[in-house]
């Protein structure tokens, strides 16, 4: 059996990018908003460009910090779950 602690140490596992775009209806999505993007782009001033380009930078900001939310929510509630798996309980 692997040694996940390890793996994650060495950098073999890499939840960030190993749960992006994992799936068929992820990656349409993301086809479609590259599309609808660079749609975007063609009719808008120098102007509105930099006003996209700095909500597209405060986005991915905010989406990386959601995502590491989730991520160490998601750790805690795993190992909570597991705790009680493993831990007696009173009716025992």
């Amino acid at each position: 059996m692997k040694n996940t602690l390890a793996e994650l140490w060495h950098g073999n596992i890499n939840p960030q990018s190993d749960s992006r775009n994992n799936t068929p209806e992820m990656k349409q999505l993301m086809e479609y908003m590259a599309r609808h993007h660079e749609d975007l782009l063609k009719g808008m001033t120098e102007d509105q460009r930099d006003v996209l380009e700095r909500f597209d930078d405060c986005w991915s900001e905010y989406a990386s910090l959601a995502e590491e939310a989730i991520f160490v929510y998601a750790f805690r509630l795993g190992a909570r779950t597991m705790l009680e798996v493993m831990l007696p309980t009173a009716e025992e």
